[in-house]
């Protein structure tokens, strides 16, 4: 799943494409380099981000998804406001991706209408405050435990497990160690019946690891540390693979299948 946001502060490539004719062209260049899918997003879930209006949100997103040739069927929409989501989804988007884990019965309500594949990511507060000393007494059980229960609502509004994906959320409301935890333990999470999709790109969490053996690592690179995240999450089960760096993650993830 190739990353496209188009918004002015997301924290690796804020700016970069919030202009609709670049963030159209980046899109097709990441179905050529490889990806399956492509999630749009027009609001920064970065910590610290502020939230944006939902006529803020829209302007960002719609553009670029009316602006699309062909089918939007690969294309997934990352918000969690119920107005954003079925816009995209009457444009004819393949996914809603919530990083607000469905939590909104509205949202639950247009699973159930349009009946798309959906990702259900946990979060811990919200973007502005996440990071702001994030407890756990078990973080491996209490995340699953949200997951297992929003699927199975979902499941009532009558989607099928396979249609859900389910996200730990790396990095959202989670400090290093309570990330690098939910890694080891991945398997508690790809052993269940829905499948799992992981973001571990370009994370802070990779410059915050090294930092405790090799000092400073900016975010630009992040990219080998994401690779090998990436991978270690491949090869305990994860099924799709939320990236930055398309054509790099696509290299990576043949060889760990055919090697692996």
């Amino acid at each position: 799943m190739g990353i496209l946001n188009v918004t002015p502060d997301s924290f690796s490539d804020g700016g970069k494409f919030n202009r609709a004719e670049k963030a159209i062209h980046h899109a097709q260049q990441m179905l050529e380099d490889g990806a399956d899918w492509i999630d749009v997003g027009g609001e920064s879930t970065r910590p610290g981000a502020k939230s944006v209006s939902v006529q803020e949100e829209i302007d960002r997103v719609m553009p670029v998804l009316e602006g699309i040739a062909g089918s939007l069927e690969r294309f997934s929409i990352d918000t969690s406001k119920p107005e954003v989501a079925e816009l995209a989804l009457k444009a004819g988007v393949g996914m809603i991706n919530d990083v607000t884990g469905f939590t909104n019965p509205q949202m639950l309500a247009l699973a159930g209408k349009y009946k798309p594949q959906v990702c259900v990511m946990h979060l811990k507060g919200d973007p502005k405050t996440m990071q702001n000393s994030p407890e756990y007494g078990d973080v491996v059980s209490e995340v699953l435990e949200f997951l297992n229960q929003q699927a199975s609502l979902l499941r009532k509004q009558g989607l099928t497990s396979d249609q859900i994906w389910i996200d730990p959320g790396i990095g959202f409301g989670k400090t290093l160690e309570q990330n690098l935890e939910i890694l080891r333990n991945l398997d508690a999470f790809t052993m269940g019946e829905n499948p799992v999709l992981l973001g571990v790109s370009r994370k802070s969490f990779i410059s915050k690891a090294m930092e405790l053996y090799i000092g400073e690592v900016s975010l630009g690179d992040r990219m080998p540390g994401s690779l090998a995240v990436q991978t270690i999450g491949q090869l305990r089960g994860a099924k799709m693979l939320r990236v930055h760096d398309v054509k790099e993650a696509v290299q990576a993830a043949i060889l760990t299948d055919l090697v692996g």
